[in-house]
């Protein structure tokens, strides 16, 4: 538990440089804001994992992870570290988007905080909570639909799209909302496509989709 943590924490703080960098500066209240909420998210996914072998799953997962996932993972390790700079150059630097009112950068907190909580939720709810697209069949993959995966089948998504949209708004940057909104549509594709993947691969799945119809949004999609 605590090489993750350790793992989790330098993970996070890598980015975290390169935002600083293109701020130019330390004295950035926006990025310690961002930075703080961060680690706060941190904790939380920390309490709730206490699943050895989903921790294991998470940090290295297994055999059979599909190409297109390979795929979309790569261009959204891209697209999280380019908001960073934007934010870091934007609200850092030059200003380009001006002053937020701070109810703004509060509206970003409570975002980011929900987000977190929905996705740890999720990932304590669910064994399965692989960082990866793939039928865990060493594990003894089963369909999971208590908790939140009664009302949506992708929690974890709905977590990280808010967390994604908290960010322009702590950062008080508008143009990092575009990295961020690619992101979310990448995220989207991910969400079909997996979503088809489990359908033919994963036993009652196919039934799960007929009682729990909504994939993130619920009651919208």
């Amino acid at each position: 538990m605590l090489k993750y943590f350790i793992k989790s924490f330098f993970g996070i703080s890598f980015f975290f440089i390169f935002m600083f960098i293109a701020a130019g500066k330390i004295n950035y209240p926006e990025g310690w804001i961002y930075f703080a909420v961060s680690i706060f998210g941190l904790i939380i996914n920390m309490a709730t994992t206490k699943n050895n072998d989903l921790i294991k799953e998470r940090s290295k997962p297994g055999f059979n992870t599909q190409s297109w996932d390979k795929k979309i993972l790569s261009s959204l390790a891209i697209l999280t570290i380019i908001p960073y700079i934007l934010a870091g150059l934007d609200s850092g630097r030059f200003n380009w988007s001006g002053h937020f009112d701070f109810r703004i950068t509060i509206l970003g907190v409570l975002f980011m905080i929900i987000g977190q909580i929905i996705f740890t939720t999720a990932k304590y709810q669910n064994n399965f909570f692989s960082s990866v697209a793939r039928i865990q069949t060493e594990r003894n993959h089963t369909v999971h639909d208590q908790g939140l995966y009664k009302i949506i089948r992708h929690p974890g998504y709905l977590g990280m799209i808010l967390s994604w949209l908290g960010f322009p708004l702590i950062l008080n940057s508008l143009y990092s909302f575009i990295p961020v909104l690619m992101a979310i549509i990448l995220l989207i594709i991910r969400t079909s496509l997996e979503d088809k993947l489990l359908t033919n691969e994963l036993t009652g799945y196919k039934e799960y989709m007929q009682k729990t119809k909504y994939k993130i949004l619920p009651f919208v999609w």
